[in-house]
């Protein structure tokens, strides 16, 4: 076998290895629990809302210190509903557990509790005001999880440097891409849009497949429209990544009462991973620019890119026809 084919086949296969963690990037959603206080200090607590398996199965909450669980019964005593909160599991079968508590003189708290934050602080219904500030924290830090975590969103905005490279453009391109894709999130997360998932996905992935054929053609070549006008193909595939990332919140869950919190926060969090992949390519590029067998490492990487969507691009089409 070549040395050219042996290439060619460990791409290939790194693109299957690549495409089975691209099935788990979009799986995630949230548990929903309920305490309600009955009496000072005495609770009644219970899963309310689980997509998967049932949450009592794969979530245990270590409830603060001084505080007693019987059953679905929790006595806290004088101190109250009062300490650290803590939810073993999170992360595993579900991204995130929401808690909210209803306290006896009708006031509600909401806490977001995930695995890169699995416990948090409660001070009693009197002191408690941070309801909102834990969603907004909660929905950054999943939006961050989630860009990081979908491989196919970060494989598209790689192709995208790719394609424009460090030049004043790519500012214009990545701002398209982010507005695109702000905007369908939220009207999809608020119910004014609703597209099937499965042609989303695999319009997602033919996404990265055109702007991977596209970066890897001579930049002295026939102008096509990707290389013209970048940001505007950008902005149009945008729109059904936006389409994507709202797939992925609907199965995290929205809380009622905080919801334009948690869709901003989210999308902010979205933003941030986004960033944070720019930076640490162009890190890269400030290291390698110089390194001899720098174009072939481009090359290399762009099959990879484009042999990965390819795959995902058969299998997702596979699926809306089976």
């Amino acid at each position: 076998m070549s040395l050219w084919m042996r290439r060619m086949l460990g791409l290939l296969m790194a693109a299957a290895a690549l495409a089975g963690g691209s099935a788990r990037a979009h799986e995630m959603s949230m548990a929903e629990m309920q305490v309600r206080e009955t009496a000072p200090g005495e609770f009644i607590w219970q899963w309310t809302a689980s997509e998967k398996r049932a949450a009592e199965e794969v979530l245990a909450p270590a409830w603060p210190e001084g505080c007693t669980a019987e059953g679905l019964n929790l006595h806290c005593g004088k101190s109250g509903l009062t300490g650290t909160l803590t939810m073993d599991g999170v992360g595993r079968q579900y991204s995130a557990a929401l808690v909210k508590v209803f306290w006896i003189d009708g006031q509600t708290s909401v806490y977001t509790l995930t695995a890169g934050q699995p416990s948090v602080q409660l001070f009693g219904s009197a002191q408690d005001r941070r309801g909102m500030g834990e969603i907004a924290r909660a929905y950054t830090l999943l939006g961050v999880e989630h860009i990081l975590a979908g491989i196919d969103h970060l494989m598209f905005v790689i192709g995208l440097l790719f394609l424009v490279g460090f030049r004043r453009q790519l500012l214009w391109t990545i701002t398209a891409f982010t507005a695109a894709h702000s905007l369908t999130l939220g009207m999809s997360a608020l119910g004014w849009l609703q597209l099937r998932p499965p042609p989303v996905e695999a319009t997602i992935a033919l996404s990265i497949v055109l702007v991977a054929c596209e970066a890897l053609k001579p930049s002295k070549g026939r102008e096509t429209l990707a290389r013209r006008w970048p940001a505007l193909v950008a902005f149009l595939f945008g729109l059904v990544h936006g389409l994507g990332f709202a797939g992925a919140l609907r199965e995290i869950g929205l809380p009622e009462n905080h919801l334009l919190v948690a869709l901003l926060t989210f999308n902010v969090g979205v933003e941030i991973g986004q960033l944070m992949t720019v930076g640490a390519c162009w890190a890269l590029w400030r290291v390698s620019r110089r390194w001899p067998w720098t174009g072939r490492l481009r090359t290399a990487l762009l099959y990879l890119i484009g042999s990965a969507a390819a795959y995902w691009s058969w299998l997702r089409i596979a699926a809306i026809a089976g």
